[in-house]
C-alpha cells in the first residue's frame, strides 16, 4: 500500500459549506473500497461530506484510476486516498483502510461500497449501537423490511437467503442476515483483536470476518436499511462463488467448532454434536451397506438390521439438534469494549 504525498489531505479547503444549523460530522471513518467505480465515487463522497469525520478511498489498483480521479476533484481533507501497487481484492482493501484508520486514531470505522448502493443516511443508526457501547460490529440488513425487497433483483435475494442460512451455521451469529452486506461498522477493540493479516481479502471477506469476529465473542448487530440498484455491474463471479464458497463455510464450522467447544470450552454442547454426528454417521454408513448386501444378494434386511440402522440416525439427528440448539442460545451479549477497554480505576 503507498499513500501518495499529493494525496487531498492536503488539498486546502472544503470543497462545500456546511449550513451553521447541520449536525457535526460523526466521530467516524468510513473506509471506500475502489475498483471500477469511477463513475459512482463523486456521488458517494458528495454523500458524505459534512456527515463523518474522514473518508479514506481505497484504490485497488484501479484500471480506471478511481483514486486519481478522487485528487483532482479537490476534496475537501476529510477525504484521504490510499493506493495498492497490486490488486488486493475488496478485503485486501478494507483491511488497508481499517490499519489507517486505527494509525490515525478513530474508534469507529465505517465500510461502505463505492459503487452508490450505500444510502449515507443510514450511517447514524449504522453506527449508534457502536457508539453507545452496546455492540462491537454492526451491518445493513435487506432482509428486515420486506417492502423493500421488491428491489433486490430475484437471483441476489435467493442467493443471499442461502448464503444467510449458511453463514449462521459457520459463524454462529444465528440472529444475524445478508451476510455478504458490505455497508458495516465496527469498533477499534474489535479491529485490535481480530488477526486482520489473516482476514480473506476476496469477496469470501465479509462473511470471514463474521467467522473471525465469532472466535474473539464480538457482539454483532443487524441493521435494517434498503439498498440501492442502479446501473452497477457486480464484479463477483458467481460460478466462483458456486465452487470455492462451500469449501470455505466447511473449512469455518470446523475451525468454530473445534476453537469454541473444544479448545476453549468442553460443554453439553460439544458432547451432543460428537456423539450425534458420530450417531448419525454410523446409522447412515452402515444402512447404506446394508442396502447394498440387499441388493446385490436379494435378501430382504432384517427388522433387526433396519432398526440398527435407522435407530442410530433418528438419535443422531435429535442430538444435533440439540446441540444447535445450545449453540443459538451461546451467543456473545456483552461487548468487547466494555469487557477489553482499560478502566479509569486502574490507572495509577
Amino acid at each position: 500500500m503507498n499513500e501518495r504525498p499529493n494525496s487531498t489531505e492536503t488539498m486546502g479547503v472544503a470543497s462545500m459549506v456546511r449550513p451553521e444549523n447541520a449536525p457535526p460530522p460523526l466521530p467516524v471513518a468510513v473506509v471506500v473500497p475502489c475498483y471500477k467505480v469511477r463513475r459512482h465515487i463523486d456521488d458517494v463522497l458528495a454523500g458524505l461530506e459534512g456527515k463523518v469525520a474522514r473518508v479514506y478511498v481505497v484504490d485497488d489498483c484501479c484500471p480506471e484510476e478511481t483514486g486519481k480521479s478522487v485528487e483532482s476533484e479537490r476534496y475537501s481533507p476529510f477525504v484521504k486516498v490510499l493506493y495498492h501497487d497490486e490488486n488486493q481484492g475488496v478485503g485486501g482493501a478494507v483491511m488497508t483502510g481499517y490499519k489507517q484508520a486505527m494509525a490515525d486514531g478513530f474508534e469507529v470505522v465505517v465500510k461502505m461500497d463505492g459503487d452508490n448502493q450505500m444510502d449515507p443516511s443510514y450511517l447514524p443508526a449504522l453506527v449508534a449501537p457502536i457508539l453507545n457501547g452496546d455492540a462491537d460490529y454492526t451491518k445493513g440488513n435487506r432482509f428486515f423490511n420486506i417492502y423493500t425487497l421488491t428491489s433486490m433483483p430475484t437471483a441476489r435475494l435467493f442467493g443471499n437467503a442461502a448464503l444467510s442460512f449458511i453463514s449462521k451455521v459457520s459463524s454462529g451469529y444465528w440472529d444475524i442476515m445478508d451476510p455478504t452486506n458490505g455497508y458495516t461498522a465496527i469498533h477499534r477493540i474489535a479491529l485490535q483483536s481480530l488477526p486482520l493479516d489473516r482476514i480473506e481479502r476476496r469477496y469470501f471477506f465479509e462473511t470471514d470476518l463474521l467467522f473471525r469476529l465469532s472466535t474473539i465473542r464480538a457482539v454483532v448487530w443487524d441493521v435494517s436499511m434498503p439498498a440501492v440498484y442502479g446501473d452497477e455491474t457486480s464484479n463477483m463471479n458467481i460460478f466462483q462463488v458456486i465452487v470455492d464458497f462451500p469449501g470455505r463455510f466447511a473449512s469455518r464450522l470446523i475451525k468454530r467448532f473445534f476453537y469454541m467447544y473444544l479448545l476453549r470450552d468442553f460443554s453439553i454442547g460439544s458432547l451432543e454434536a460428537i456423539f450425534g454426528l458420530a450417531s448419525l454417521l454410523f446409522g447412515l454408513v452402515f444402512g447404506a451397506l446394508h442396502w447394498w448386501i440387499s441388493i446385490s444378494t436379494g435378501r430382504t434386511a432384517s427388522t433387526g438390521t433396519v432398526m440398527i440402522a435407522v435407530l442410530p440416525i433418528v438419535v443422531g439427528v435429535q442430538l444435533l439438534l440439540s446441540a444447535t440448539g445450545f449453540d443459538m442460545a451461546n451467543r456473545p451479549t456483552s461487548p468487547l469494549q466494555r469487557r477489553l477497554r482499560p478502566s479509569p480505576l486502574g490507572r495509577g
